[in-house]
């Protein structure tokens, strides 16, 4: 098909209306605002593209175009999201914009052409509808833009140097700390929709604690000399990002444990470091992704989804773990693939079987799904306890 440049504008807008709408509906759901800056980012691409690229390139766009077209259009869009730092969870997104992809096909292929018959000859344009279309879909956009900017959370800068705490975040938020900001005594998040990114936390009862909250960040934190545990989430929904956690005073601290959090939605932790205590990374009865880690020295278990949880285990680093490496329990659900574990040592002072220095293991009623996982040097590999079963696939 030949089109105009305002047949491929009209035709563009207008078959991003519903995408648009559908992802405010999203938007208010989730109470999260990424659907629509996917969206915008989306549209924005488009338009982009049909003046500089495709009116120029394209004098005639076969109808076999639309595919490796859209296949451009997407990694567009997926490397604008990652630079403007869009949390948009990557499956989420992927269907979003194949939905509306699909539905762009079907409305510049058969809806359009039948609603307006001379809509082939006319190169796309929509007559008297186009304009009013185009319209709406930017006045969404300029209203939907303007509503997510005034109504985003403060953001609150701390300046290099000690911040006495523990400092208490009970509203929505972000704080991002300076190179050399240090919080001394823990920080405490009991709102929603916080971030804290770029701060060192040096001692606390717990080094930042999460109290039923949800849509919280922690990015690029530190965490030193906690008393309990380094991270400490209770009822939340959490997203953490390349921290560090280490020096935990307490025999029974937990560099990260997030726990009764089954009804919020699942938490992620991606890229941290943990160094000693008795569990580098924790869940109980809780929904999460734990991947790219790298847990070091712990005196019970390496990484540990407990009592029901359900989640994935991915491409982690497990070394020198006292007992057990990675640890499926208490009728928990794991998909376990790609780590790596090594040097995990028994511990003959407990006397318990399943903590014979086993790289992977499975207890009580669970199930774990192992995958092309690593196991070096470790006392044993692999094994299940009490009821509980290992799937390799």
């Amino acid at each position: 098909m030949a089109y105009t440049l305002r047949g491929r504008l009209e035709t563009r807008l207008a078959a991003t209306l519903t995408p648009l709408l559908a992802a405010g509906v999203l938007a208010l759901f989730l109470r999260e605002w990424w659907p629509l800056a996917l969206a915008a980012l989306m549209v924005g691409v488009g338009v982009a593209l049909d003046v500089a690229v495709y009116h120029r390139a394209l004098s005639y766009q076969a109808g076999w175009l639309a595919l490796p077209l859209g296949a451009l259009e997407l990694a567009l869009v997926m490397a604008l999201v990652w630079l403007a730092g869009v949390p948009a969870p990557l499956d989420a997104a992927l269907a979003f914009y194949a939905g509306s992809w699909l539905l762009a096909q079907v409305l510049g292929h058969a809806v359009f052409p039948l609603a307006r018959l001379t809509y082939a000859e006319d190169g796309g344009e929509l007559g008297r509808a186009g304009p009013i279309l185009a319209a709406a879909v930017l006045a969404f956009v300029a209203f939907a833009g303007g509503t997510a900017w005034g109504t985003r959370p403060p953001t609150v800068h701390l300046d290099a140097g000690v911040h006495r705490g523990p400092l208490l975040l009970d509203e929505a938020q972000r704080i991002v700390g300076e190179r050399g900001t240090v919080v001394q005594g823990g920080i405490v998040i009991t709102a929603n929709d916080v971030t804290v990114r770029g701060v060192t936390v040096m001692g606390g009862t717990n080094g930042i604690e999460i109290e039923s909250a949800e849509n919280v960040l922690l990015d690029d934190v530190t965490i030193v000399d906690a008393v309990e545990d380094g991270i400490h989430a209770r009822q939340s929904s959490i997203t953490v990002r390349d921290c560090l956690v280490w020096r935990l005073r307490g025999e029974l601290s937990q560099g990260i444990d997030i726990s009764f959090s089954s009804a919020r939605p699942p938490s992620l932790i991606e890229g941290c470091t943990v160094v000693g205590g008795a569990e580098g990374i924790a869940t109980y009865m809780t929904h999460a992704m734990v991947r790219d880690n790298k847990v070091l020295g712990t005196t019970q278990r390496g990484i540990s989804l407990n009592e029901m949880s359900m989640g994935s285990v991915e491409d982690n680093d497990v070394h020198d773990a006292l007992g057990i490496g990675i640890y499926c329990g208490d009728y928990s659900h794991c998909e376990i693939a790609g780590n790596h574990v090594s040097g995990t040592r028994p511990d003959v002072a407990s006397q318990v079987r399943s903590r014979g220095g086993y790289g992977i293991v499975a207890l009580y009623g669970s199930t774990a799904t192992l995958d092309d996982n690593e196991l070096v040097r470790n006392a044993e590999d692999v094994a299940a306890f009490i009821n509980s079963r290992i799937v390799r696939e």
